[in-house]
């Protein structure tokens, strides 16, 4: 079995309609506004608190991800909020140098302190991006160059998430030592490839090689896209995807890890198809693509115990559908990308709203209706920050 059917569920009959997106994404706009409080932040879910303290700062579950996400929407002139996000973005940086939401965990690289989602770099760059000044650059600056040969190489933890950051600087500064500091990241990452063309990443006390967005291959491809190597690691990168593919009657998953056994395959974009369709979507292998985008569609949406958001949930594998329309353009992609969206704000409002994170809540699903209003994937920090 490809899949687990068990964690998926039918997907709506509503069909699409831009201005109940619209209306949709406001709504979770104003519940975000209305749950914020500027000492404290946001609520946290008890899923995304896991060996933390509330409130939560970083980028993936945390308070970071929230106001870059309120940002990004009144900068695409969705919604606008009342919060001042500056201010806001001070203090979640100011909270976390109080107490990492890591802090209680154990078995974490020893650059824990510079990761993109879950360190000091998120918090960082989004304070910068808000209310730019020469010391937050500087400490992002030296969170990136501490990253260097990070153990974990992956998005998450390791270099290649804080090379998105250090692009990013680049393109919004246009200072030399973002290119020097990306590029001296880069050649580490090289450097820890595996002779196959995967990386072996040491995380969580475990040594495993993965193939996922946040944690492997798909996420280490997308951080050196800008690398004149570009186009052999996307070759040889689609040969091992191709080898590594799980296939039934036309039908493609992929495991989590290099070696797992197909029980086990999950349909998330952080684990399975969906997410090595969004990320490797410009040089898979075209029946691979589409065999892994028609599965995610079969299966339907997740359930509400994975939820709505970008990364274990509904919204996250409707990526696939926005990364597919974009390669194929056919239409039949965008309009499932956006039966997609219709069913994760349904998720939304049948929860009842206040999940507060980017990852797994409702600002990352109100991102993605906004891609599928313009008909084009922008997955947040790994594709675009804006």
């Amino acid at each position: 079995m490809l899949y687990d059917p068990g964690l998926h569920e039918p997907l709506t009959d509503e069909t699409w309609g831009e201005g109940r997106a619209r209306d949709a994404i406001a709504r979770i706009v104003a519940d975000t506004d209305a749950a914020f409080d500027p000492e404290q932040l946001w609520p946290a879910e008890e899923w995304d608190v896991y060996l933390a303290t509330p409130p939560l700062k970083d980028l993936y579950v945390g308070a970071s991800g929230v106001i870059w996400a309120l940002d990004a929407l009144r900068r695409r002139g969705l919604a606008q909020t009342s919060i001042d996000l500056p201010a806001a973005a001070a203090r979640t940086l100011e909270l976390w140098r109080e107490l990492p939401d890591y802090a209680q965990g154990d078995s974490l690289p020893e650059a824990a302190a510079s990761a993109l989602l879950t360190g000091e770099s998120g918090p960082l760059i989004v304070a910068w991006r808000l209310a730019p000044s020469v010391e937050l650059a500087d400490e992002l600056y030296a969170r990136v160059r501490e990253n260097v040969a990070n153990e974990a190489v992956e998005i998450m933890w390791g270099a290649p998430g804080t090379m998105l950051a250090a692009r990013a600087m680049l393109e919004w500064t246009g200072e030399e030592r973002w290119d020097e500091a990306w590029r001296e990241s880069a050649e580490s990452v090289w450097a820890a490839r595996d002779d196959d063309g995967l990386w072996t990443n040491r995380l969580y006390g475990e040594t495993f090689r993965s193939l996922t967005a946040p944690h492997g291959l798909v996420g280490i491809v997308l951080a050196l896209r800008h690398d004149p190597r570009r186009e052999q690691l996307e070759r040889e990168t689609a040969a091992a995807l191709a080898g590594l593919a799980v296939r039934e009657e036309g039908l493609v998953n992929w495991p989590t890890r290099e070696a797992m056994d197909a029980p086990r395959l999950r349909l998330q974009w952080c684990a399975g198809a969906p997410g090595i369709a969004a990320g490797a979507a410009s040089y898979l292998d075209e029946d691979l693509l589409l065999g892994g985008a028609e599965l995610a569609w079969q299966a339907g949406p997740p359930g509400m115990e994975k939820g709505s958001g970008i990364c274990h949930g509904t919204a996250g594998n409707g990526h696939a559908f926005l990364k597919v329309f974009e390669r194929t353009g056919d239409e039949l992609w965008l309009e499932r990308a956006r039966r997609f969206a219709m069913h994760a704000l349904g998720q939304v409002e049948r929860r009842g709203n206040g999940r507060y994170s980017l990852w797994t809540g409702d600002v990352g699903v109100a991102l993605y209706a906004a891609d599928c209003i313009d008909g084009a994937s922008r997955y947040p920090v790994l594709e675009s920050w804006d």
